[in-house]
């Protein structure tokens, strides 16, 4: 259903959500809450459908999937198209098209690798081995920041090892998701990928399921948690990427120019609405000017608007709540007497638009420090001592990822050894890879997806004891 009058509101008072675009505030269309009978009806053919699909060969699943990384690269352009749209980011820089790619990368990897069988012991009495086997149908909970990317990374190695998915794309991102399972299901068998749509009911329904054998969930914390006692009712394995707040560390001395342009784009990446952007950058106290001014001047030159105008590298917040977290944090730093070392210029549009903002004379403690912002409001904090930095580092209930910056690699990996988080990036932040495993620490989740690691998160392991 297409609207394009503004909303004033993204709430509708039945079953229904407005799915907005962000920088217009123009109404794409309703959202509708999938009926628990329609799920539980969805879930019963997924069942069927797993079964064919897992009897298929293992090089003829893989096939298919390639062919699922064709057809997103043929209709890349329509896609990246709607993820400005509704979704907000441009479509130009680290954007929409990027996205894009990302998807078609991350559908191709999966399709190349192999999990074969493992024998794990053999002397003269006994052999012993190991085998992957899909779980069963998998329920993916995918974001609104990332919104095809990510259900391209819970979707596809789901398939890839004879699951069956339904995903519950976020109510933010419903129209852009549905175009892309438009795509993919071009090419798949019926019913192996199937889309509900709705508020956060329509997941707790879906997650708690006792036909649900894995559960995929990317996004905030508290929900993760949610995820989690939904998964007591059906014992449903999980794969969790929970929040960030991820810390960088600019060691002493650094030559800052070198790393100007990695050390913004880990911050400011998707307006810094991505759980693994660097969101609070630890500097020594006789580099802070210098780091600041190199960051206020290249923030300066990046421009911000619509994404769909070519000329925009930045877009707005995606949504009306994420919106009002993030000038929350703001005013808060205004009311704690913070330093706002360099504002933006905000763009004459209707849309949920926060300029990138610098913020100093803040330490751990201030809220813009300890809560995960999750915006482009970068703190800046100065330290004495490494011990210092690493411990202020450290002190967060998350650990998704971190970062030191250095030119003296040796000491940066000795700094890097100490940090609590699921990776560690030196010299860069936020640098993921198809082939690398990736997952948090502490509040951040558990599990790991992509590579080998991502494809055994999606099977159960099941040993055949063979006595000579």
């Amino acid at each position: 259903m297409e609207n394009t009058s503004a909303a004033k509101q993204t709430h509708t008072p039945d079953t229904q959500f407005l799915s907005v675009n962000p920088s217009t505030l123009e109404v794409i269309g309703e959202v509708t809450n999938t009926s628990r009978e329609e799920i539980d009806a969805k879930i019963e053919k997924a069942k069927k459908a797993r079964k064919l699909w897992a009897a298929r060969p293992d090089a003829e699943r893989k096939q298919i999937l390639l062919k699922v990384a064709e057809a997103l690269q043929q209709n890349s352009k329509h896609l990246a198209e709607w993820i400005t749209r509704e979704q907000g980011k441009p479509l130009n820089g680290p954007g929409a098209n990027f996205e894009m790619q990302a998807c078609v990368g991350w559908t191709q990897v999966p399709a190349s690798l192999d999990l074969p069988e493992e024998i794990v012991f053999e002397d003269d009495t006994r052999k012993d081995v190991v085998y992957r086997n899909p779980i069963g149908v998998v329920a993916a909970i995918a974001p609104w920041n990332w919104p095809l990317m990510i259900a391209i990374w819970q979707i596809i190695p789901s398939l890839r090892m004879g699951n069956a998915v339904i995903i519950k794309p976020s109510e933010y991102t419903t129209f852009c998701s549905l175009e892309m399972i438009k795509v993919i299901n071009s090419v798949l068998p019926e019913d192996i990928l199937q889309v509900v749509t709705g508020r956060g009911e329509v997941g707790g329904y879906l997650t708690s399921h006792p036909e649900i054998g894995k559960i995929m969930f990317t996004g905030s914390t508290a929900t993760g948690k949610k995820v989690i006692e939904a998964s007591a009712k059906n014992m449903a394995r999980l794969t969790l990427e929970c929040g960030g707040n991820d810390a960088g560390i600019i060691l002493p001395g650094l030559d800052v120019s070198k790393y100007i342009d990695g050390i913004f784009w880990g911050a400011f990446l998707n307006m810094g609405q991505t759980c693994a952007c660097l969101k609070r950058l630890y500097v020594h106290e006789n580099d802070y000017e210098k780091v600041v001014k190199a960051l206020a001047d290249y923030s300066s030159n990046i421009p911000m608007g619509n994404g769909a105008d070519e000329t925009s590298v930045l877009g707005p917040i995606q949504n009306k709540m994420q919106y009002d977290k993030i000038q929350d944090l703001i005013h808060d730093s205004e009311n704690i007497g913070a330093d706002f070392i360099f504002k933006g210029k905000k763009p004459d549009l209707e849309g949920y638009f926060i300029p990138v903002t610098l913020i100093g004379n803040v330490d751990n403690g201030d809220r813009i420090v300890d809560e995960e912002q999750f915006g482009p409001v970068l703190p800046i904090i100065k330290y004495k001592t490494l011990e210092e930095a690493i411990n202020k580092a450290n002190d967060s209930e998350n650990g998704l990822g971190a970062s030191v910056w250095s030119d003296d690699l040796d000491e940066a990996q000795k700094v890097a050894a100490q940090l609590e988080a699921g990776t560690v990036w030196i010299n860069q932040h936020g640098a993921i890879h198809p082939f690398v495993p990736f997952g948090g620490a502490k509040q951040s989740g558990y599990g790991v997806e992509f590579g080998i690691e991502g494809l055994k998160a999606v099977t159960v392991p099941k040993v055949i004891s063979i006595k000579k």
